[in-house]
């Protein structure tokens, strides 16, 4: 039997039982999920803990959560005075107008509410048409476009409310941490990108209106630039799913299992708690540390050259590398990354790793020549630098 054989007959035994062994699990998940069946996507459902290890559980929970979501869009994304009933919008509509005008600034009014949201949502915008732009999967139709949308009125699709500005990379500046790029693309084809006709949606306005209800659901927080990085791959394996009925709700899915990624690294998204436990801060520390214990003479080559790790390692760390590989690599780190019990324990070795396997060129290499190379990381197999990860004990 061929390794990978023998690899798909484990998830297959795994999966098979009634209950499912999650420390099992992590083993296997560590080493990377075989690109068959719906191993993957279920395999993050389950250690990102959206899924239960009891498989009877997983029917109800799936049905409730998927009835949830699709209420969030009615109550969250459609304009005020409609209600997901094609028969009742126009009804309803002139109710709420009665007593809710679209000029009024009034706080309770949805009107004001509704026009407030257009702000963060022009971000969301910009950011999810140039998600991936070496593939052309977010580019794509979704064969399950999402019934209460595409099949009404134009005003119920995102996108419509905003008019997309121009669609280059940006920078974000957080004081006292420098200028961190977060995205290395300066130009995105907006024609690439262009929405879908009435009745189609492409992946990347699935993704718009995930994260437009995780803005909404998260008040305190919000929508930051580089959570379509996050949600990103996690869309991407949910939606490339081959079990059609998983396919079908890889939106509402996702969403979850977005929210409960975001509950562990929202700390990374949030500036005054950078010097938390949990904060960017304290995670770049970590990996300078381990850094300066592995290899003195790389730690003490770029403290020289003044070639701090909010540079590079900013970026790294808080978008968990979604930027610095292609997507399918990214994939496959995030299978060992949400199967280590420490999680990001193994996203600092990950990280450190990354550096060690350049440490000539580091070393060598003027400030501005290393600020190239680690904010542009060189192509290299992933399980290079997996394994050179795992050796860091």
């Amino acid at each position: 039997m061929s390794i990978f054989k023998a690899r798909v007959k484990e998830f297959e035994d795994i999966f098979s039982k009634d209950v499912i062994d999650l420390k099992e699990l992590r083993q296997l998940t560590f080493n990377g999920v075989p690109d068959v069946q719906s191993f993957r996507a279920l395999s993050w459902k389950l250690l990102l803990n959206y899924l239960g290890p009891k498989r009877n559980t997983w029917a109800t929970t799936l049905a409730q959560k998927r009835a949830l979501y699709r209420q969030f869009i009615v109550e969250l994304v459609l304009p005020p005075g409609h209600n997901g009933d094609n028969e009742n919008d126009d009804d309803e509509l002139r109710g709420v107008a009665l007593q809710d005008h679209p000029l009024s600034e009034g706080p309770e009014s949805k009107w004001n509410t509704f026009f407030n949201d257009n702000e963060f949502l022009l971000q969301i915008d910009k950011d999810v048409r140039r998600l991936c732009p070496d593939i052309s999967f977010f580019q794509q139709p979704t064969d399950y476009p999402c019934d209460i949308v595409v099949h009404s009125k134009g005003e119920r699709r995102l996108h419509q409310r905003v008019v997309p500005s121009v669609l280059s990379s940006a920078n974000v500046e957080r004081k006292g941490l420098g200028m961190t790029k977060i995205n290395l693309i300066t130009k995105r084809s907006a024609e690439n990108y262009e929405a879908m006709e009435e009745g189609q949606e492409a992946h990347w306005e699935v993704v718009q209106r995930i994260l437009f209800l995780y803005a909404k659901l998260n008040p305190g927080q919000g929508y930051v630039q580089g959570m379509n990085e996050i949600v990103g791959p996690i869309y991407f394996v949910m939606a490339s799913d081959p079990d059609l009925k998983f396919r079908e709700h890889a939106e509402a899915d996702c969403f979850f299992c977005f929210t409960a990624l975001m509950g562990e690294i929202r700390d990374f998204f949030i500036k005054t708690l950078d010097d938390a436990e949990g904060g960017i801060k304290c995670m770049m520390a970590k990996l300078s540390n381990m850094l300066k214990s592995k290899d003195l003479a790389i730690y003490e080559h770029l403290r020289s050259q003044e070639l701090h790790p909010q540079y590079y390692s900013f970026r790294w760390l808080t978008l968990l590398l979604s930027q610095e590989f292609p997507l399918p690599d990214v994939v496959r780190i995030w299978d060992s990354v949400f199967s280590d019990e420490q999680r990001f324990d193994f996203l600092i070795k990950i990280c450190c790793s990354m550096i060690l396997i350049q440490r000539e060129a580091i070393l060598e290499n003027d400030f501005a020549s290393n600020v190239k190379l680690l904010q542009n990381y060189p192509p290299i197999d992933i399980n290079v630098v997996l394994t050179f990860a795992v050796s860091l004990t």
